[in-house]
């Protein structure tokens, strides 16, 4: 059977990326301006739809509305519970244009909100009404990251399933433009007294998260990633799943390539053998209370 998993080369698509971060930052954070504040952030994330990525309905006054980013017809939609619709084309614009106009669209449906027009987690941020500079989309591109995503939110929800203890969706972060899953042991973590406001909600409890991301200046290619926090001793030297992970120094995590993932014989087993063995490096070390927080695993998909 034809390997289902597309490539995804930062090198090609990196402007478009640029953008779409740009793009999904702005409607997130409506979102969060909006919604409320439930723990870790998940309030704030989108989901993977079978059209593209989607924020689930927000409360707005007498009604709900929920925003797509459709990467089938490449449109940004916006639909209410009261029946209204509003959307435009992703194409190529600025930042600024699609800010402008999409503002616009949620006023005209009556929808009143303020967000801090400025982008977070990123080098040199820009505030969205002045960034004329990231304007990209190539629409192959756009759709292909969402394929890839649609592939890895299957697996990742395959993992999940085996977690009884507290577990987030798996969703996607638009701040870091990654798609995770987060563990909690069930214990508070040890306070994190200069870390900023965000840092200290997320980690909070003790966690073990694996995720996807495109890549970035240190990471030249799209990668998974899993860690734990506060990190055991003796992660980053456990031998872990499939053998080309690696862990780095600079990011405090593992990691492992996504073309690694992709070429390989059942890049489904791979992920889930990369999922799996990273969190019992992690719960194992950490002393988590695993027989009351795991479901049992079939035993053909056991990790070695």
């Amino acid at each position: 059977m034809k390997n289902s998993w597309p490539s995804l080369a930062l090198a090609e698509w990196k402007d478009t990326y640029a953008t779409l971060h740009m793009w999904t930052q702005i409607v997130g954070k409506v979102r969060l301006a909006l919604g409320p504040p439930i723990n870790h952030f998940w309030g704030v994330t989108f989901y993977l739809s079978s059209r593209g990525l989607t924020t689930s309905p927000i409360p707005c006054a007498n009604k709900t509305f929920e925003v797509t980013f459709d990467f089938i017809a490449h449109v940004l939609d916006i639909t209410t519970s009261l029946g209204e619709t509003r959307s435009f084309r992703l194409m190529p614009r600025t930042v600024a244009d699609f800010y402008a106009e999409f503002m616009d669209a949620l006023d005209s449906l009556g929808i009143d909100v303020k967000i801090w027009p400025t982008p977070v987690e990123v080098p040199r941020p820009v505030r969205f009404t002045l960034d004329e500079t990231h304007s990209a989309y190539d629409s192959e591109y756009a759709h292909r990251f969402w394929r890839v995503l649609v592939n890895i939110d299957t697996v990742l929800k395959e993992f999940r399933a085996r977690f009884i203890g507290k577990c987030s969706p798996v969703h996607f972060f638009w701040g870091s433009f990654d798609l995770a899953v987060t563990r909690f042991s069930g214990r508070r973590a040890p306070e994190r007294p200069t870390a900023d406001p965000i840092t200290k909600e997320a980690y909070s409890h003790e966690v073990i998260s694996v995720g996807f991301w495109p890549g970035d200046e240190a990471v030249k290619d799209a990668a998974f990633y899993a860690y734990a926090t506060p990190e055991p001793a003796g992660f980053k030297d456990r031998r872990v799943l499939p053998e080309k992970t690696f862990y780095s120094k600079e990011k405090g995590e593992f990691l492992l390539m996504y073309d690694d993932v992709r070429l390989s014989s059942d890049p489904r087993q791979t992920l889930l053998d990369f999922c799996q063995s990273t969190y019992e490096a992690g719960a194992t070390l950490a002393n988590w209370d695993r027989p009351n927080l795991e479901r049992a695993i079939p035993a053909a998909t056991k990790t070695a």
